[in-house]
């Protein structure tokens, strides 16, 4: 039998190859999944932001577009809940009646608007039902920017983090669901 290394069959040796690059390409496909659902949103999301974002989440680098979309409203729901906690604890230790109002219409944005409007816009999109999905999804991005002009000069100390990420979020999301409902 001929070998192509010393005392390794021919057969072995491309079999052994064979799985190895089956492994490295099947690895790097899965990787460029993430990578290429935020390249499809990339005029409306920083493409880093959304890659660090989807990919720390379990399975994103499996899933495709569609689990990407559910992913990103998943994360959102929760950016927007404990924005919406934070908004409430704060409320509670202000002593300025201004931004404590202020802080209360944060955590009714969230609490109200927001994140159950994303509830619903990824129990539709989950059903592939793209036209009732679209339908909510203006709702869904309202808290974090409202949040921040109800809050005005007083917003850089308390929400502006909390809220800019769930901006991305949100954009990061329906983007996603914009690549399904516009076909």
């Amino acid at each position: 039998m001929r070998t192509s290394l010393p005392g390794a069959p021919l057969p072995l040796v491309l079999a052994v190859a064979l799985a190895a690059a089956a492994l490295c390409c099947f690895d790097a496909a899965a990787t460029d999944a993430v990578a290429d659902s935020c390249n499809a949103i990339r005029d409306f999301v920083n493409v880093s932001f959304c890659v660090s974002r989807l990919g720390a989440v379990p399975g994103a680098a499996a899933a495709d577009r569609h689990g990407h979309l559910l992913m990103a409203a998943d994360l959102t729901v929760a950016s927007g809940a404990s924005a919406g906690d934070a908004a409430a604890r704060m409320e509670r230790a202000e002593s300025d009646p201004a931004v404590r109002d202020a802080l209360h219409a944060c955590g009714f944005l969230y609490g109200v608007s927001s994140v159950p409007a994303l509830r619903i816009m990824r129990r539709y999109a989950a059903a592939r039902s793209w036209d009732a999905a679209h339908a909510v999804f203006m709702l869904a991005l309202q808290a974090g920017t409202d949040c921040d002009a109800a809050l005005g000069s007083s917003a850089g100390k308390t929400m502006a983090a909390a809220n800019h990420e769930f901006d991305q979020l949100a954009t990061m999301a329906t983007a996603l669901l914009n690549t399904f409902s516009a076909r």
